[in-house]
């Protein structure tokens, strides 16, 4: 097949990629952009076919299983070449690999795809879960943990390296399975499966990574619960001690209790008490600081495992905000110029320049101009909206309210709020909103100085002189002071402590 040319709303920067993930529970497909850093889902699709459902006690997949999942097959090389894919991957994992028909089944998948499959190993699938943890944060530390349907992946993580990982078979339709239904015979099974593995004692104090749909379906009860402001699973964190009570509240929850919250997909129900029983076992045995909810798996660290390794170096955050403002800003060459301007800025200031902070402040620069299109009465809530929801990797919940939060308050001034804005100022420390403040209030300076196109900031430089903030304006450059920049130099001045002073010299 042959990629698509150049798709208005899309880079074009490389042909598209498609992962088909046929596992114990689902089988997937998954449609990239292209193979980078930081790649756009251009499509994603999946059918519950439960291939594992069966599979530990009677060693075979079931033969309505494998319909599902071959009618999903021969769907979805429909959809690729509809879609003209230019590369597809295919990997089959635990069901597949430990049935005694897994073989027959995999010739008539590779007859439904037009693909060869590959079948990987547990230790593959532990590996390739960890590079996906790596892949979607920056510098992790910790134990990745891929709870799937017919297998547990543990292995560590430590900035971008992935240490011995182990499959244990305790996913949650296997347990389901082995157990007969019984909780209290699951929470035996899983005991006996968790002793003495070094992966365990690797999580103490450090943060355990959370992969899997079952884990991200308890976080999305655990969010609805709390009343949390951000309904994005990839980076939610919560402490340990925390997750575990809940884990156990889900343990003992009567089954429609749990059927009755709309927030799950029905066939993911029946697996939530093992899931949370495996979670909360995993924590007693490991002792970690928190649980990070991980959007990133085997899939995505196939596509970091194919990347070279300048393009693993590239940080994954700068990279998707650069592909935001190419796709949606004006001119996306003026985000270099603000980013100079800004920086040249925040050092005459003396303010805290910190590596983390810097790629947060020049992700915001580079996001600033995306909600340009939108009416302006509601630029700023929707560009809040598209940031904090955007599929980012690398940022923490965090850095992502400061990121939408600063471009809100870009956009509609200030003293401008909304329930989604005053939530999302929950997830922010006083010192981090406070440099939010500060940078939104220099964007509505510079962006009324330029209009959003390059070459003026440059020659319109705005630097802290002592007790004055000052704006020099030269050449021809001195019609662009007026009322209005000076209303905005002076709440930028009242921020940083200063006087506010416009040189035309």
């Amino acid at each position: 097949m042959t990629g698509m040319g150049l798709v208005a709303g899309r880079l074009s920067l490389g042909e598209t990629i498609a992962i088909i993930d046929i596992g114990s529970n689902s089988v997937r497909l998954v449609v990239y952009e292209m193979l980078a850093r930081s790649p756009a889902q251009v499509f994603n699709e999946k059918e519950m076919a439960g291939l594992g459902r069966q599979v530990a006690t009677t060693g075979r997949l079931a033969e309505d299983a494998m319909e599902r999942a071959l009618e999903a097959l021969l769907r979805f090389r429909i959809l690729c070449e509809a879609m003209q894919v230019g590369e597809i991957r295919v990997i089959a994992t635990a069901a597949a690999r430990e049935a005694a028909n897994g073989p027959a089944f995999l010739a008539k998948a590779e007859q439904a795809i037009g693909q060869r499959i590959e079948l990987i190993s547990g230790g593959r699938e532990a590996y390739l879960s960890g590079l996906g943890v790596i892949s979607g944060f920056a510098e992790p530390h910790g134990v990745a943990g891929d709870l799937g349907g017919g297998s547990l992946e543990l292995v560590g993580v430590d900035g971008d390296r992935v240490g011995p990982g182990i499959s244990l078979p305790i996913g949650g339709l296997a347990l389901m399975d082995k157990a007969k239904g019984q909780i209290k015979l699951a929470e035996k099974i899983v005991r006996e499966q968790l002793d003495h593995h070094p992966q365990l004692a690797a999580m103490r104090g450090k943060d355990f990574f959370a992969v899997g749909g079952t884990w991200r379906a308890l976080a999305t009860l655990h969010q609805r619960q709390s009343g949390y402001p951000l309904s994005v699973m990839h980076g939610y964190t919560v402490p340990a001690r925390d997750v575990a009570d809940f884990a156990r509240l889900v343990e003992r929850a009567d089954a429609s209790v749990l059927e009755a919250i709309d927030a799950v997909s029905s066939a993911r129900r029946p697996l939530l008490a093992y899931g949370a029983l495996v979670l909360d076992l995993l924590i007693k045995r490991g002792r970690p600081r928190a649980v990070v909810i991980s959007a990133s798996g085997v899939r995505e660290g196939l596509l970091y495992d194919m990347l070279p390794e300048d393009e693993r170096r590239v940080d994954p955050l700068l990279r998707g905000a650069q592909d935001y403002n190419q796709l949606r800003a004006r001119e996306p060459r003026h985000a270099a110029d603000l980013i100079e301007w800004v920086q040249r800025l925040v050092a005459s200031a003396g303010l805290p320049d910190d590596p983390a902070g810097r790629r947060l402040q020049d992700a915001a620069c580079l996001l600033s101009d995306i909600g340009w299109r939108a009416h302006p009465d509601y630029r700023g809530e929707q560009s809040l909206n598209v940031i904090a929801h955007a599929a980012f990797s690398g940022v923490d919940h965090a850095g992502r309210a400061f990121l939408a939060l600063t471009v809100f308050h870009r956009y509609a001034g200030a003293k401008s709020d909304s329930p989604a804005a005053a939530g999302l100022r929950q997830l922010l420390t006083p010192r981090l909103l406070e440099r939010s403040q500060l940078l939104a209030s220099a964007f509505r300076v510079g962006y009324l100085l330029s209009a959003g196109m390059p070459g003026i900031l440059p020659r319109a430089t705005l630097a802290c002189v002592d007790s004055r903030l000052v704006l020099r304006l030269s050449g021809e450059l001195h019609a662009l002071s007026s009322e209005r920049v000076t209303g905005r130099l002076k709440q930028l001045a009242k921020l940083l402590g200063r006087e506010y002073e416009i040189s035309l010299g």
